[in-house]
């Protein structure tokens, strides 16, 4: 399994009735899907996430308009625009994430391999790059 971000395109059926995307757990992600979630309405100019994982592992997919990922190692930042269906962002644990730049009726799909659990999440940056300078 990879301990960095990348992108993962999916498959894409192309029919003149609508195109059609899909992805399995195991083979088009690296996990077995336990929570899915989605962000919608996001108002102008907000951010959303502004954490890390302790355990969890996610795949990002922008179902509809667009929307920015920027992601923290610890030691460099990479930022990730999704802006269609048929592919998305995974991103491992120990990984600092935000998304911005929401586009009007932007959806943001996230599946995760671990059901919600507060104590996995690390929400302050100073504590995540210190956890990582520990480690």
């Amino acid at each position: 399994m990879n301990n960095k971000p990348y992108i993962i395109e999916l498959p894409k059926i192309k029919d003149p009735r609508g195109n059609l995307s899909f992805l399995e757990e195991g083979k088009h992600i690296p996990f077995i899907i336990a929570r899915t979630y989605w962000i919608y309405d996001v108002p102008g100019g907000e951010k959303r996430g502004g954490h890390a994982f302790k355990q969890q592992k996610e795949f990002i997919i922008a179902l509809s308009g667009s929307f920015d990922v920027i992601l923290n190692d610890g030691y460099k930042e990479m930022k990730y625009n999704l802006n269609r269906s048929y592919y998305g962002l995974y991103i491992p644990n120990y990984i600092w994430r935000y998304m911005d730049n929401f586009s009007t009726n932007a959806l943001a799909l996230i599946v995760s391999d671990q059901k919600y659990e507060q104590e996995d999440y690390i929400r302050n940056f100073e504590q995540f790059c210190n956890i990582l300078n520990n480690d």
